[in-house]
């Protein structure tokens, strides 16, 4: 069975023209540091039109970045083995990023749980109280902490796809954000 997390008009609106890099298991083996430098080529691509402005480009290099990263990240971190799939776009308003790859049905499971709950809410709330709740006990993980900060920070809209896949126990998870690009002129 399929299941959305978030809005779906989220979820649906990668139909623009979009760019994609595919990142694969291999002799390299993925690792943090592929994160940083994928998220940073991304960003590079698609501030380029703001390069006019030193300020807007900053910011949006950075934002996308950002955002990138986090979901990257949680790719490399969580996955089975095989490929990560991103595909971006952008229009005048908003910078769109899907993050595809498969994980464990237990991953998958948690991961649910774990947006059932801080997708409801005011995410600057939520992201206070994950805060208080990681200092409380430090040997927490899986907190949702970068995806709040995204959504309470950077404005940023988040929706996920969960789909099984026919080997296995393993679910397909497609991760879609949308961030608005703002621009000062």
């Amino acid at each position: 069975m399929t299941t959305l997390f978030g809005p779906a008009d989220i979820a649906i609106g990668m139909n623009d023209s979009i760019s994609r890099v595919r990142l694969f298991d291999g002799p390299l083996d993925l690792k943090w540091h592929h994160c940083a430098t994928t998220s940073d080529f991304i960003a590079d691509i698609f501030a380029l039109p703001f390069q006019t402005s030193r300020n807007d480009y900053k910011e949006i290099r950075h934002n996308i970045g950002y955002l990138v990263n986090e979901l990257i990240e949680n790719a490399v971190k969580f996955r089975q083995p095989g490929e990560i799939m991103i595909e971006a776009s952008m229009d005048q308003q908003n910078f769109k990023v899907k993050v595809s790859n498969v994980v464990n049905d237990q991953t998958a499971t948690a991961f649910q749980a774990l947006l059932s709950e801080i997708t409801i809410g005011d995410p600057g709330d939520l992201l206070i109280s994950r805060i208080e709740a990681n200092a409380a006990d430090p040997d927490a993980s899986g907190s949702g902490l970068g995806l709040l900060t995204l959504m309470s920070d950077y404005g940023v809209r988040l929706a996920w796809i969960f789909s099984p896949v026919d080997v296995g126990d393993q679910v397909h998870v497609e991760t879609f954000a949308t961030i608005p690009i703002s621009q000062s002129h």
